[in-house]
């Protein structure tokens, strides 16, 4: 007893150091912090929270070899269509009343809608777009431009007869970098714009200054036009953006398509390198598990590595955010009643095989680097054995281009995500926003896990098996991409109808 006492005791001296010490000298040990964190942080990653579900799970599989032949099915034809004829009247840009530079923070997703709104904008006012700046994320720290990501060529084509677009301002106005703006108050920048802007504030606020100076920066841009109230040609505008103009580079077009292949028809290969299946199933899903540090940190749910990563997930909170993101004042418990904390990777698989999914389903991780890591993802594994990413499916060669940057790594996800028999998300955020919002314009099966019923049935230590799975089904049955239409102030990228699609009677 002593002996594991004292071990007990010595594994705290860290997370002490780590509270106390950059308090005093935070220029010297930020950057160890930083990387100290991403280790210490998952040394105690919990094993499998849910023994029972797991043992029921495992079971039903040696006695039920067949899953659920309609959960595969496509979704039948829903009555809706695109509709992309945005441009009544072809822009001329001889009229164009002068240029707007848009800066854009967050990752690959909400980076994307950005691009879209920055399209609408300068529609409204009449404008010419320079590219979008992507702004360096603090977590993902990726320094990837528009250009490394996006067809610039195919984005300007698609949109020509809507927006005057340039890949660089005219040299006239050379100095309007981000540098500049970053230096001090400058008259053409607007750092005013409210969330969720309307058109007419556009209009007021930042015409006069095109008028003025020919040039006006917006930044920061991130949601800065409103959903709702706006002519019916800006909101064709910005599907035709997010749903055609909007396409990645083509090495990361081929490097998803070698995925998507390999997903679809690859041998699956046993451990002792013997090929089990030639062909495999051609089927495949997407699974978009959320579980990276930033995720946990920033949701406050308690999940289950004890005191060690209580102390490293609040002072990654401090060092990320600076104390903007502070810990909430709901309990644990409340906050899964509410069906506010992301399933971990263990939850996700016993939902996906109460829905019908068995160890023959072949599962896409589409994800940044898995917190707590591999022993994280040891319930999941056992569940799904057949478990791919872009390291197993691809070489190191074949991922040399994109190996390292976040946000390309991203887009090879999204792109994969968008071939997808099924796509489901361990969490909502903007992958899984976005996601919704394309494979509901394809008419493509997403499911979408209910959160607070899922939360409230792990929470039950009582439940077995068989309870637990047809709560799931039951609560599932329409939550796999029926149609569903905007509400108002919902995001129209997360639900296209009907501002992108129109009725076929």
């Amino acid at each position: 007893m002593k002996k594991i006492h004292y071990i007990q005791t010595r594994s705290a001296l860290p997370a002490l150091f780590l509270i106390i010490l950059p308090n005093f000298f935070p220029h010297l040990f930020q950057p160890l912090t930083r990387s100290y964190l991403s280790v210490f942080s998952e040394w105690n990653a919990p094993s499998g929270k849910h023994i029972r579900l797991l043992d029921g799970a495992m079971l039903e599989q040696i006695s039920e070899k067949q899953q659920h032949s309609d959960i595969w099915s496509p979704l039948p034809y829903q009555g809706w269509k695109p509709c992309l004829d945005s441009a009544t009247v072809p822009f001329n840009p001889e009229n164009s009343r002068g240029y707007i530079q848009v800066f854009l923070d967050g990752g690959l997703n909400q980076q994307r809608m950005g691009i879209c709104d920055a399209v609408a904008v300068a529609k409204i006012l009449n404008a010419t777009l320079v590219i979008p700046h992507l702004e360096v994320n603090p977590v993902w720290q990726d320094s990837s431009s528009f250009t490394d990501i996006f067809d610039v060529d195919h984005f300007i084509e698609v949109l020509h007869n809507e927006v005057s677009i340039v890949k660089e301002v005219p040299s006239m106005y050379s100095w309007s970098t981000r540098e500049y703006y970053g230096t001090g108050i400058r008259p053409t920048r607007i750092k005013t714009a409210p969330v969720h802007a309307s058109a007419s504030w556009y209009l007021e606020n930042v015409l006069p200054i095109l008028n003025s100076y020919g040039i006006a920066a917006i930044a920061p841009f991130s949601h800065r036009l409103a959903f709702d109230n706006l002519p019916k040609e800006i909101q064709l505008l910005r599907c035709k953006v997010n749903f055609q103009a909007l396409v990645f580079v083509p090495h990361i077009r081929r490097l998803g398509d070698t995925l998507v292949q390999r997903l679809r028809s690859s041998p699956i290969i046993n451990k002792d390198k013997t090929v089990k299946d030639q062909t495999g199933s051609g089927k495949y899903i997407v699974l978009h598990l959320r579980f990276d540090k930033d995720m946990a940190a920033h949701s406050a749910c308690d999940f289950g590595g004890g005191k060690a990563e209580k102390l490293a997930l609040a002072k990654y909170r401090q060092i990320i955010w600076q104390g903007r993101v502070m810990k909430t004042q709901y309990t644990d418990e409340e906050l899964r009643h509410q069906g506010r904390c992301p399933l971990t990777p263990e939850e996700i698989g016993l939902l996906l095989r109460a829905l019908g999914f068995n160890n023959d389903t072949r599962l896409y991780l589409a994800s940044h680097k898995v917190y707590g890591g591999e022993a994280r993802i040891s319930s999941l594994r056992k569940l799904f054995p057949l478990i791919e990413d872009k390291k197993s499916l691809a070489s190191e060669k074949e991922r040399a281009e994109v190996e390292g940057k976040a946000s390309l790594l991203a887009a090879v996800d999204y792109y994969v995500s968008m071939h997808t028999n099924i796509f489901i998300s361990a969490s909502s955020g903007n992958m899984h926003n976005a996601m919704l919002g394309y494979r509901a314009y394809k008419n493509m099966k997403t499911i979408r896990p209910n959160m607070v019923l899922s939360s409230q049935l792990f929470l039950n230590e009582t439940i077995q098996w068989h309870e637990f799975r047809q709560s799931i089904e039951d609560g599932h049955k329409n939550r796999q991409g029926q149609i569903r239409l905007r509400k108002e102030t919902q995001s129209i990228y997360t639900y296209p109808i009907p501002d992108c699609m129109c009725q076929q009677r």
